[in-house]
């Protein structure tokens, strides 16, 4: 089969490799119909973090099952799929509790399973891990579309705002314009928040924003734009949504937050000089910082079946579409901020 490779800094390719097969009986092979370029990725393909040279990328798979081992009940051959972005059993002790990216039995997409941006992927936890898509919507591309999302970026602004604690009637701040942030402010608004303030760089993306349901935008850097946030709700949100990882956004969110709040982080942690987060400006004001990598299976249920009735739409964040030759072109792309995340159609 065929799949993206990293080979350094800046350098994607598409390679033949061997198609994973089936080595336990909890495992399934899925072909792979539909996947993403992740925002995470931009960190080991500009340099940013380290990743073996060689190794297959990618981790949001939706497909077709192909074949399933003895033990697999929940799928079978035939059903149509999507698999959040790391492998869950679904019984341990942590799956139980709705933390699924700690799961004992856990694995990723890359290596012997295929890699998310290939033709085919082994999940090896079958049970566990993958989302079936009801027939009916099986085949339906704009649904397919607005599912692929919740892979991963849908569910890790669903879980930043939830980490933050938005209900009914809040105003919140969202700080990053990119897919996670965008579907932060979705989330909120799912989640019945009255005021969302959407803060970025980038005037397209903030329009975006508007049209998810933020109320309000901030479109500055700094402290230029905690003073336009801090103006905004006159001192601060209660509850605040990082979706960036970079250590000044942390440090924005840590700013806007009022004080007795609650920051939601989600944001890969990029950036933090030896001396490590302040953690004076949390204590002196009582806030909250809660969060972490998203268990996005535990929210892939109740997020689908809100876009099966049509109230979840996050298929706008995908500004460009590639086949798997195109991955490449996907990858550059993102990084020079032409497209805010790309949909890869096989």
């Amino acid at each position: 089969m065929r799949a993206a490779i990293y080979r350094g800094p800046g350098d994607i390719t598409v390679e033949e490799v061997p198609r994973p097969e089936i080595e336990s009986p909890t495992d399934a092979i899925v072909r792979v119909t539909h996947t993403a370029v992740c925002g995470s990725d931009l960190w080991f393909y500009r340099g940013q973090s380290d990743r073996e040279e060689g190794s297959r990328v990618g981790h949001e798979p939706m497909g077709i099952v192909e074949e399933v081992g003895d033990d697999v009940r929940s799928v079978e051959p035939g059903d149509r799929v999507f698999a959040p972005f790391v492998v869950s059993c679904g019984r341990c002790e942590f799956c139980r509790k709705g933390l699924h990216t700690s799961c004992v039995n856990g694995d990723s997409w890359g290596g012997d399973n295929g890699g998310g941006q290939g033709e085919y992927v082994r999940a090896t936890e079958a049970d566990g891990t993958l989302v079936r898509v009801p027939d009916r919507h099986a085949d339906d591309e704009d649904t397919l579309e607005a599912i692929l999302p919740l892979t991963d970026v849908m569910g890790t602004g669903h879980h930043a705002a939830v980490s933050a604690g938005v209900s009914e009637g809040d105003t919140c701040i969202v700080v990053g314009d990119g897919a996670v942030g965008l579907c932060g402010v979705l989330a909120a608004r799912r989640l019945g928040a009255e005021r969302i303030i959407a803060m970025g760089h980038h005037e397209d993306r903030l329009e975006l924003a508007e049209s998810f349901g933020a109320t309000e935008t901030v479109a500055a850097r700094g402290q230029d734009a905690v003073d336009a946030a801090d103006d905004l709700t006159n001192g601060g949100a209660n509850h605040v949504l990082e979706c960036v990882g970079a250590a000044s956004a942390m440090e924005t969110a840590i700013d806007v937050c009022r004080p007795g709040g609650t920051v939601g982080y989600v944001g890969v942690p990029h950036g933090l000089d030896d001396s490590g987060l302040d953690m004076f400006s949390l204590f002196g004001d009582n806030i909250g910082l809660n969060g972490g990598i998203a268990p996005v299976r535990a929210y892939a249920d109740e997020l689908l079946a809100d876009v099966l009735q049509g109230t979840l739409d996050p298929s706008p964040i995908f500004t460009k579409t590639v086949d798997l030759d195109g991955v490449p072109e996907g990858y550059q792309a993102m990084d020079e901020r032409e497209a805010i995340k790309v949909l890869v159609k096989l």
